[in-house]
């Protein structure tokens, strides 16, 4: 028993994630916040989702002949592209039942993050950044450097609007909005604004993603 206890305690710790046995069988719950880490080690002081942790921990829970269903809690400002499109990609890809809940916030590279699963929640208060890619550090100032930016981002477009129900036009009307940041190109979208588009299935809460998930794991059995 306390041997289960530590590995429980050890397992939030490292990961944020936590195992609930229900009457439809075991949820794994696994948060998703912070800053996605890439390639590059972020600062000790800055609180971070390392895909090098998740990538493995989401096959293996697509694996585990215990595990009946994934509930993703995201609160993260976004970070690394395309670590955070791995992420989303393998949950995309997971034939388990998966709903996603965002609070606080799913701000950028967190968009795919938050469509990935087979089912989407957002909290009233919670919000969403849509804006275009960018990108931090040296780079080349060339036409090469342009198409790659914009071969990058019409992969994050093409994965949000595949994996929800906003159009594209409207998903770029967002990206690209300059009446609505004070310092960027893009748009904030809040709980209600992000379900009437069609960016995420449905308001609620916490109480509401289980429900759905449960529903899900019935179905499938």
């Amino acid at each position: 028993m306390e041997g289960n206890q530590n590995e429980e305690k050890t397992t939030v710790e490292q990961f944020g994630a936590a195992k609930a046995e229900t009457k439809d069988g075991t949820i794994y719950m696994l948060t998703i916040v912070g800053q996605i880490e890439g390639h590059q080690l972020l600062p000790e002081t800055t609180k971070t989702t390392k895909y090098e942790h998740i990538l493995p921990l989401l096959a293996s829970i697509e694996e585990s002949d215990e595990i009946s269903g994934l509930l993703l809690l995201l609160n993260t400002v976004g970070g690394d592209i395309e670590a955070g499109l791995a992420i989303a990609e393998l949950i995309a890809g997971m034939k388990k039942p998966t709903v996603s809940l965002v609070l606080g916030g799913g701000h950028s590279i967190g968009v795919p993050l938050a469509v990935a699963a087979k089912r989407s929640f957002i909290a009233n208060s919670a919000c969403m950044t849509i804006h275009p890619v960018r990108m931090t550090g040296v780079i080349v100032s060339s036409p090469q450097t342009y198409r790659y930016f914009s071969r990058v981002q019409d992969s994050i477009v093409d994965f949000v609007t595949a994996h929800s129900a906003i159009s594209r036009e409207d998903f770029l009307r967002y990206m690209m909005a300059t009446d609505e940041m004070a310092t960027d190109v893009g748009t904030v979208v809040y709980g209600k604004e992000a379900v009437s588009c069609g960016l995420i299935d449905s308001l609620g809460t916490l109480g509401n993603a289980l429900d759905c998930l449960h529903e899900l794991i019935q179905k499938e059995n």
